[in-house]
């Protein structure tokens, strides 16, 4: 791993082979990659939703050399973008909507715009980091149905308390408009812990070193999970900080690689919940 762990955000990677449009804003699009490896049968979509705190400056193409490195184990791979806090139309709900959209719609994509790629039929899986992480679980609860299963790298797990401590310095305010007292029915449907149980197979993975997203706050959404009987598996790292987590050349990728590996490629039928608010 670099010695500036947020290296990583601005470091390069080859084009993507091809990139899509879910809709019609310029932010609707998602970067895709075919596997370079044969994997031995068809795996299904890794749809990546990168984090930065939901805020315009930060894209989809940090992410890039981690899609990579999926598409080298055999993973067809699909870069989602989204509208942002800091943009006109970003924020709520149309950050949330963006989201949903587009993993609705990527497997569809995907099979029409690289028709040759060998892949599992079904719902895609869903590895978010940071905010991404918040999105990819938020997805799974509104649409379990669209997702066969969530690896949840350093989540904002938990909006309100986010909000309480005032990460990146007002990041959850400026997305849902206000706090927990000034908006509450937004955070009843944004917030990952209000929206327990999840169905949908699922593993948070976090630093102990992290100091952007405290790692308290997996603990206690995978407590809460685990209580509701919610199909949750935790990881914590010792030796890692937030950046690693989407670092292929670092020492906690193989646990990443390990999480996602562990998502069922068959996965059954689930019954679908109402949502909370």
């Amino acid at each position: 791993m670099a010695d500036d762990p947020r290296a990583v955000l601005s470091r390069p990677a080859p084009a993507p082979d091809a990139t899509v449009r879910y809709g019609k804003q310029p932010d609707q699009i998602a970067d895709l990659r075919r596997p370079t490896a044969d994997s031995g049968s068809p795996q299904p979509l890794v749809v990546v939703i990168h984090g930065g705190f939901w805020r315009a400056e930060y894209d989809r193409t940090h992410t890039g050399p981690l899609a990579v490195d999926l598409a080298a184990r055999g993973y067809p791979v699909a870069q989602l973008e989204y509208r942002r806090t800091g943009q006109p139309d970003g924020g709520w709900p149309t950050t949330f909507d963006d989201v949903l959209a587009g993993v609705a719609a990527l497997p569809a994509l995907f099979a029409s715009a690289l028709p040759d790629v060998r892949m599992a039929s079904g719902a895609p899986i869903l590895l978010g980091h940071s905010a991404g992480g918040q999105l990819a679980l938020h997805c799974a609860a509104s649409a379990p149905t669209d997702v066969r299963g969530v690896v949840a790298l350093a989540p904002v797990a938990d909006l309100a308390e986010a909000y309480r401590l005032d990460l990146d310095g007002g990041a959850v305010a400026a997305l849902l408009g206000g706090g927990p007292d000034q908006v509450p029915d937004r955070y009843t449907v944004a917030d990952p812990t209000r929206r327990l149980p999840l169905r949908t197979p699922t593993v948070l993975v976090h630093g102990q070193l992290d100091r952007h997203v405290p790692v308290e706050m997996s603990r206690r959404y995978v407590e809460l999970a685990r209580a509701s009987d919610s199909e949750t598996r935790y990881v914590e790292l010792t030796d890692c900080e937030h950046f690693g987590l989407i670092d292929p050349a670092s020492s906690a990728w193989k646990s990443v690689i390990d999480a996602l590996e562990s998502i069922p490629v068959d996965r059954p039928k689930i019954d679908v919940a109402p949502p909370n608010g």
